[in-house]
């Protein structure tokens, strides 16, 4: 057992760990478990289920991750959870495996921030480089995006979609799909403008964000149903082709949304 490991940890001899991978105090590690280079588990956590964890992650103390779904339909079968790159994981966080009826798979993707208290339900799929605030709380089968933030105390409805770039106030009570780049806030939670602040410092240009401000006036302002939104979008992606792939994510989103969209 390599020196990594402290001696009051147990892991069990089946699981694959490699010899870089640090594992503290009173921590338990299943059978199915597969752990990368350089990640670091904390003391007292639980890691079990089929359960694979990427490369230099941090995974701090008391965390739950790999248990088994919280759905009654669950009957032991062997679903997953993968766990990509370099993400950083608080305390009491909860992270569960898939289930058959949705592919039996939950991921979560790299570089990723994800704060004390959250859980991650079966059949999530959590992109790269969010931020889930302290006590964010998943249901089961909820999409999130690239790069977005979901505020601390909110809580996602099962099968909800976080589009990528999107942020949510604390508190929020998501019902429905966020969609990309909006803010949003409340209970309900409702938009309340682009996420201007976020695209700037992830290198949106001037004339790209402008071209989503007045995306966001034809989606939630201007009175148009969906189809109609969807149409005013594409003729926005022929006149202004610099923001045309931007657009192209919002149109793409709502052609996906299963459970419509946040409005006013």
């Amino acid at each position: 057992m390599s020196g990594n490991i402290h001696p009051t940890a147990l892991v069990d001899p089946a699981a694959k760990l490699d010899s870089s991978v640090r594992v503290g105090p009173y921590s338990v590690i299943g059978p199915d478990v597969t752990i990368d280079a350089g990640t670091e588990i904390g003391p007292h956590c639980v890691i079990d289920g089929v359960t694979t964890i990427g490369r230099e992650n941090r995974i701090y103390r008391y965390c739950s991750v790999g248990g088994m779904p919280q759905d009654k339909k669950y009957a032991g079968e062997p679903t997953r959870l993968v766990i990509g790159d370099r993400n950083t994981i608080r305390e009491f966080t909860t992270f569960n495996t898939g289930t058959v009826q949705d592919g039996g798979l939950t991921t979560i993707g790299n570089d990723n921030w994800i704060m004390a208290y959250v859980h991650v339900a079966h059949d999530c799929h959590v992109g790269n480089n969010t931020i889930l605030a302290n006590s964010v709380q998943l249901g089961g089968h909820v999409h999130v995006g690239d790069w977005a933030i979901v505020g601390g105390l909110t809580g996602v409805h099962q099968f909800s979609k976080i589009g990528a770039h999107s942020m949510t106030g604390g508190n929020s009570s998501l019902m429905q799909d966020m969609p990309p780049y909006v803010l949003g806030a409340g209970n309900p939670c409702r938009p309340v403008g682009i996420n201007v602040e976020g695209l700037k410092r992830r290198g949106f240009s001037a004339s790209v964000i402008s071209s989503l401000r007045e995306a966001y006036k034809i989606v939630f302002r201007r009175g148009f149903s969906l189809d109609e939104a969807r149409a005013e979008l594409r003729a926005r992606q022929q006149s202004h082709p610099d923001a045309a792939e931007a657009l192209q994510v919002l149109i793409d989103f709502f052609d996906a949304s299963t459970r419509g969209i946040i409005r006013p």
